[in-house]
């Protein structure tokens, strides 16, 4: 099934499973989806089943967004303390659309519990509460982690229902409730390499054989002969830790470390640094190989795009870094926000780079890679390998050091179960065939109807989809609607762009002497005025590089915003 045919079948409302092999496009979907929602003024709740997922899709994990937490199983007594939680119940009752990513590593167990919740919530009998449920994932990936404890339970009586088998989300009652419409997505957009492509789908398919193994042979290197300055992928983080550290120390240049910054509830700020690829405390040297991990197509970069780091800039001390591909890119801090019911609930923001002489398989996940080194001797779970092998582009840019025969294979159950899904995507397709253009309009608007939108598109455009200034031009935008007196949550409105984005501009059109005084004058009325000579005194006394130490000697009392607006007038 093409991206076009899915997403025509996603606006209908129907409850989808959404997924296909490895760069297939699922998240590209996914994201063109939210932002004909957000168009028609629908918010939609994004949530995934990892901390990492999360960070990714711009959403909190399914356990937190449903007040489950680490729960592993439900009670009565859990239902009603959960359904009393004010803020649970009113982003639950807000909500229409419920995405859930990466829904393989999802227990069964725990989709029953989020099903309960929203039935619990919305006080309605139907499959989640009569959401429209979209499961976006592919079970051939790392499956699960199954634990069989079950907490401090003491009566199984107590249970509000009884646990589902299996291990896998598609065998709960939840699942099967809900029956969605499957969509398997059939196009290619990460492998550019037809004959690697034909290999993974070997693995895919449990056809490979000595043939597809030859390919691989080619590629196998001795450890004394490894390529330098391509990523290795190892299975544990202490592995990664240590590789990481040791290159980063044969480094006798100059060193700089960036700390992430973050605004909104603690808890959700922790959550969104547990999730990150980039490091809290990110140190980096000139020479250190490294590696984006968020995407930015517009700056010239994806994440697993690769590179080193050439020099730090003299004004800002940002790093200028070298990709594979010879471009020149100066790396500025980006934003990682947590969004509820269309409002930024919390952010963190740090350079979108992390070491990358070494990386975890598990942290690689939704990577396109350009190059890796891995050892596959160890590969001990079902999918592991190929999950490690399908972040690579092409063939050329594999280096393996050795290999079990684990390593080749995928979960027998999942290949049973992917003929059905096939299939069932097939029956889809041929079922949305037989509807006329005018028909599937029909039905995207009863949909929209449905969940309280507007018909018409908002004339903002969607929130996800903004509008694409041309290159460069940007921060003449935000200077233009300066000039005209607008303070900048006008001009982020305006824009629909996050005030940390307009405070970015304006401190890159500070440096370029593009900004004077009567500029920024009403912006100082409007939001620093009150406090800027305590917020002036203790740049002056700390300095005025970072904002972190300022935002500390104030113990949060004033937001970063506030703290680098303020800063306008003192640099």
């Amino acid at each position: 099934m093409t991206q076009e045919i899915a997403l025509a079948i996603l606006k209908t409302g129907a409850n989808i499973f959404l997924t296909g092999e490895p760069g297939s496009g699922k998240s590209h979907t996914v994201n063109e989806y939210v932002s004909y929602l957000r168009s028609h003024d629908i918010e939609p709740s994004i949530t995934a089943s990892t901390g990492i997922a999360a960070t990714h899709v711009g959403g909190m994990t399914i356990h937190s967004w449903s007040g489950i937490g680490i729960k592993k199983l439900l009670t009565a007594y859990d239902i009603d303390k959960i359904t009393s939680l004010e803020y649970i119940v009113k982003r639950i009752r807000a909500t229409h659309v419920l995405i859930i990513d990466e829904v393989s590593m999802l227990l069964p167990g725990m989709l029953d519990m989020v099903d309960a919740v929203c039935r619990a919530v919305k006080k309605s009998p139907k499959p989640f509460g009569g959401l429209q449920v979209i499961f976006v994932g592919d079970f051939f990936q790392l499956p699960p982690v199954v634990r069989r404890d079950t907490g401090d339970l003491d009566h199984t009586e107590d249970l509000l229902f009884e646990q589902s088998k299996g291990i896998f989300a598609y065998e709960s009652r939840a699942w099967r409730g809900a029956n969605p419409l499957v969509c398997y997505l059939t196009e290619q957009h990460r492998q550019d390499d037809d004959e690697y492509l034909r290999i993974l789908s070997s693995i895919r398919s449990n056809s490979f054989d000595d043939e597809h193994l030859e390919h691989f042979e080619k590629r196998k290197v001795e450890r004394a002969n490894m390529p330098k300055k391509v990523p290795k992928l190892y299975s544990h983080n202490v592995d990664v830790d240590r590789v990481n550290h040791e290159e980063l120390i044969k480094l006798q240049t100059e060193k700089k470390q960036f700390s992430m910054e973050g605004e909104g509830r603690p808890a959700l700020v922790a959550a969104l640094k547990k999730g990150c690829l980039s490091p809290e405390d990110l140190l980096l040297s000139v020479g250190a190989s490294i590696m984006f991990t968020k995407n930015n197509p517009k700056e010239g970069y994806v994440n697993g795009t690769l590179g080193e780091v050439l020099r730090f800039e003299q004004s800002s001390g940002l790093p200028v870094v070298k990709t594979k591909e010879n471009r020149y890119i100066t790396v500025s801090p980006m934003e990682w926000s947590i969004e509820e019911n269309g409002k930024v609930r919390a952010s963190i923001r740090q350079l979108p780079l992390r070491l990358a002489w070494a990386i975890t398989v598990h942290k690689s996940q939704g990577m396109s890679m350009d190059e890796a080194i891995m050892d596959l001797s160890q590969v001990f779970e079902y999918g592991q390998g190929y999950v490690a092998l399908s972040r690579v582009r092409r063939l050329s840019g594999l280096y393996i050091l050795g290999w079990n025969r684990r390593a080749f294979e995928v979960h027998p159950r999942i290949l049973e179960e992917d003929v059905r899904f096939k299939n069932a995507s097939e029956e889809t397709a041929d079922a949305f065939s037989g509807q006329s253009p005018d028909e599937l309009q029909k039905m995207h608007a009863n949909f929209i109807r449905f969940c309280g939108g507007t018909i018409e598109k908002n004339a903002k455009g969607a929130r996800g989809k903004r509008r694409r200034d041309k290159k460069g031009d940007t921060n003449s935008i935000t200077l233009e609607l300066l000039k005209s007196k607008k303070n900048i949550k006008e001009i982020a409105e305006e824009r629909s762009l996050a005030l940390n984005t307009i405070i970015d501009h304006l401190e890159h059109l500070k440096k370029a002497k593009a900004l004077d005084d009567e500029d920024l004058a009403h912006l100082r009325m409007f939001s620093v005025d009150s406090d800027f000579s305590k917020i002036k005194e203790a740049y002056r006394a700390l300095g005025a590089e970072k904002v972190k130490p300022i935002f500390e000697f104030f113990k949060g009392k004033y937001s970063y915003e506030k703290l680098r607006l303020a800063r306008l007038f003192i640099v």
